[in-house]
């Protein structure tokens, strides 16, 4: 998200400071016009505030899905874990105070859809302190976007789907009966880049969703369709599932935890009144029209599999 999101910003002219720990990540944003790349550590607030500083508004799309579990002195007074503590809850509040000592007026903040505290996991219930941290802050012009998957060329969502259907000729699928209800990166762009210029929008939450729900199991279907590998789709009972999560949280990087089951049990799709629609007339892109630009296979040869899966040979 973020890198699109810069380089937007870039391409109408507005200038932009990318903080980062280390700027070799960020090789792919240094080249663009009117972007200062900055090595930073954002847990630091007097860091933070010379960042913001000089600057008529601060984006924060920091977000982590996975957090070690910590001692007990370490978890959060909601029990979340630490990683979660600072990513969605300790640092929006050190943003909320670099805006304020910097004099910046204007904040929009990513929290996720289905955010609660009463949300079965650390996940959900540290983005919705997190995003009640900023939206308290009344001195200042605070916008919220709580979106369902974002999916896009680089994602961790579809992407990791085509990979792992590339290698194996099972996908065991937990909560396959899971909802969501993706939603386009460069629609968020759009709307992100939208919002900073309504004032109307400053104090507002705003769910992003596209215009399909499905269930994970569609979604793992869909994305072998496309990328020509015909596989076995077994979707997990639910014991199963809280088996599978456990069992992978326990890899050095682990593609499911826990966590990630019981964010599952909680929809993530938007209320009936947005029926998929965006803020500020924005069309939301369908899944099918955007996602075969970077799945599907490229070459001739490669698209023999996809023919053959359609036609059951």
């Amino acid at each position: 998200m973020g890198r699109h999101l810069v380089a937007a910003l870039a391409a109408a002219g507005t200038e932009v400071t990318v903080p980062t720990r280390r700027r070799e990540r960020a090789k792919h944003l240094i080249l663009l016009p009117t972007v200062e790349v900055v090595e930073a550590d954002v847990a630091d607030g007097n860091a933070l505030t010379r960042l913001a500083a000089g600057h008529d508004a601060v984006i924060n799309l920091v977000g982590v899905l996975h957090s070690r579990r910590g001692r007990r002195d370490e978890r959060g007074p909601n029990e979340y874990g630490p990683d979660f503590a600072r990513a969605h809850v300790e640092l929006p509040q050190a943003i909320v105070a670099a805006c304020r000592a910097a004099g910046v007026k204007r904040l929009l903040h990513m929290s996720a859809l289905g955010a609660s505290r009463e949300a079965p996991s650390e996940y959900l219930r540290s983005k919705a302190v997190g995003e009640e941290s900023v939206l308290a802050a009344d001195d200042l012009a605070v916008t919220v976007f709580r979106p369902s998957v974002i999916f896009g060329p680089d994602d961790r969502f579809l992407n990791l789907f085509a990979k792992l259907a590339a290698v194996l000729p099972v996908l065991a699928v937990a909560c396959p009966q899971a909802r969501f209800q993706p939603v386009y990166v460069g629609d968020v762009v759009r709307v992100f880049i939208a919002a900073l210029a309504r004032p109307e929008a400053a104090g507002r939450r705003y769910e992003l969703c596209g215009p399909r729900v499905y269930t994970l199991a569609e979604l793992v279907k869909y994305v072998c369709a496309v990328t020509g590998r015909r596989r076995l789709i077994a979707g997990l009972p639910d014991r199963i599932s809280y088996l599978q999560a456990w069992l992978m949280e326990l890899a050095p990087v682990p593609l499911m935890t826990r966590d990630n089951y019981r964010s599952m049990q909680v929809p993530s799709v938007c209320g009936e009144c947005n029926g998929g629609a965006l803020p500020f007339d924005i069309r939301p892109t369908a899944l099918e029209v955007a996602a075969p630009g970077w799945l599907a296979p490229s070459r001739p040869r490669e698209r023999y599999p996809k023919l053959r899966w359609r036609a059951r040979r």
